[in-house]
């Protein structure tokens, strides 16, 4: 309702009052700080994190539009690349910027490659790039958004891209190859090498998605754990992209892209000379760059060292090894694949099981679960603030299988048929226009935050969902209480 509607106040109100009210609407936020939540925030420790609220403060007002104006900032960004440059094996001709996320590295690395075709391959007018099925969606976004075609070639019952299929949907429209290391879903690291030997073989370029994992694989390869070659020492490898506010525990908005030379960096840069307001150039999206964030950045990497990392990887991958240890030994569940790091999944080895209704008793139990489909499983990625949590993690979900296999109409309630329906409906295209319709009420004006449900089908148009379930409660009280029998 318009006469509901935030407004400005008319004259300011106590500042007190307003960091009071701003606190208690985080009630209703994620639990991180309780170690109940294993993405979206990567935190390391306390102590880091009120260092890194300093070093932002110290540049809060900089601004990274301007390095003429802002030298210090300049500076801290080439040093962060550098540093991440030569972390990935990079060499002297390395180079690179900050950003603000994975995403939009990834973006910048694609429209890069898309504007690097234009020059040496004009015969392309519809560009492709080959991915993964498994590789990251900001590759679907950035595809969207500049009008290049994302091929996405299927990955094999190991979770890992197989190289032949790459190489089959290679085509004349090919502008540039992409993997991951690892990829997010599943936390498998795809075989870069030959990868990078078939882009080699065609001349394209090869990008690595290291945004999950270029702070974390370098270091827990030096304490001795198998992980196949993935960075700049592989050949044909043209550039990469690695998170900072992930395994570099830096402030939240900070990433790097990296290129092998300013061979392919050059295509990254934005000119303009004709403007009004000026000469303008930019070296990623955005115009304004907030200074903190490149400042808590490097003061991140200084302050962590290659002990503090290493360090961190010991104890993360510890504890991911308890993790996968304790998942595999409860009946009915299964780490997918062979992670090699701190990112992995798990599903259900008993098709008796409902992953969703898995996922929903551990939601009740405080858990914020990050559930995946094709096939159903459940998402972890862990730090360090997990270790001291993994025990009671376990004991609630062997609680959770011991109940979804004792109550199979657990499939039947919660959030469980909604997200299993997401995942299996037909007509995707009427899925999409109904999630796209969820989004539209969520940023309308009366700003609407919809629950995913039973009742709701979380995009399914409501005839498919009410034959989805009768045919979910069909296999369910039917079939298998039948082969029981």
């Amino acid at each position: 309702m318009q006469g509901d509607a935030p407004r400005i106040p008319k004259q300011g109100l106590d500042r007190d009052r307003i960091l009071s009210e701003m606190a208690a609407r985080r009630k209703d936020d994620v639990k991180w700080q309780e170690n109940r939540a294993f993405s979206l925030v990567f935190h390391h420790s306390d102590e880091h994190t009120e260092f890194l609220k300093a070093a932002h403060g110290l540049f809060f007002d900089g601004n990274g539009l301007n390095p003429m104006a802002f030298a210090s900032l300049r500076r801290f960004e080439h040093e962060v690349v550098r540093m991440t440059a030569t972390l990935l094996n990079g060499d002297r001709e390395t180079v690179g910027t900050m950003t603000s996320g994975g995403t939009e590295s990834i973006m910048l690395a694609v429209r890069t490659y898309r504007d690097r075709a234009r020059k040496i391959m004009p015969w392309v007018k519809k560009p492709e790039m080959v991915i993964p099925v498994s590789a990251h969606v900001a590759f679907d976004k950035a595809g969207k958004y500049f009008d290049v075609r994302m091929v996405r070639a299927p990955i094999g019952r190991d979770f890992r891209l197989n190289p032949k299929t790459m190489a089959r949907l290679i085509t004349p429209d090919t502008i540039a190859l992409a993997v991951s290391a690892p990829e997010y879903p599943f936390g498998m690291v795809d075989p870069v090498e030959d990868i990078g030997a078939l882009a080699i073989k065609h001349g394209l370029p090869l990008h690595v998605d290291a945004c999950v994992g270029g702070f974390i694989l370098p270091w827990v390869e030096r304490l001795g754990h198998p992980i196949p070659p993935f960075d700049f020492r592989v050949p044909g490898v043209t550039s990469m992209s690695a998170d900072l506010h992930k395994y570099g525990y830096a402030a939240k908005g900070a990433s790097t892209i990296l290129y092998r030379s300013m061979d392919y960096l050059r295509h990254q840069l934005f000119v303009c000379v004709d403007w009004p307001g000026g000469i303008f150039a930019s070296p990623s999206m955005p115009g304004t760059r907030p200074g903190g964030t490149i400042a808590a950045a490097w003061a991140g990497l200084m302050a962590m060292g290659e002990d503090g990392y290493l360090r961190n990887a010991e104890l993360v991958m510890d504890t991911t090894r308890r993790f996968i240890e304790g998942i595999n030994a409860i009946d009915g569940l299964r780490v997918l694949g062979n992670p090699p790091a701190s990112v992995f999944a798990y599903g259900v080895s008993d098709k008796r099981l409902n992953c969703y209704a898995i996922a929903d008793f551990m939601a009740q139990r405080g858990w914020h679960i990050d559930r995946q489909q094709r096939p159903p499983a459940i998402h972890l990625m862990v730090n360090p603030g997990h270790a001291k949590i993994v025990d009671t993690y376990l004991e609630d979900l062997r609680a959770a299988v011991a109940h979804v296999r004792a109550n199979p109409d657990a499939a039947l309630s919660g959030s469980a048929p909604a997200y299993g329906l997401m995942a299996n409906a037909p007509m995707r295209g009427l899925v999409e226009k109904n999630v796209l319709a969820i989004m539209e009420r969520m940023y309308s004006a009366d700003g609407e935050i919809p629950h995913l449900d039973a009742e709701d089908g979380g995009g399914v148009p409501k005839p498919i969902l009410t034959l989805m379930k009768l045919k979910t409660r069909f296999v369910d009280k039917f079939l298998y209480r039948r082969k029981e029998g």
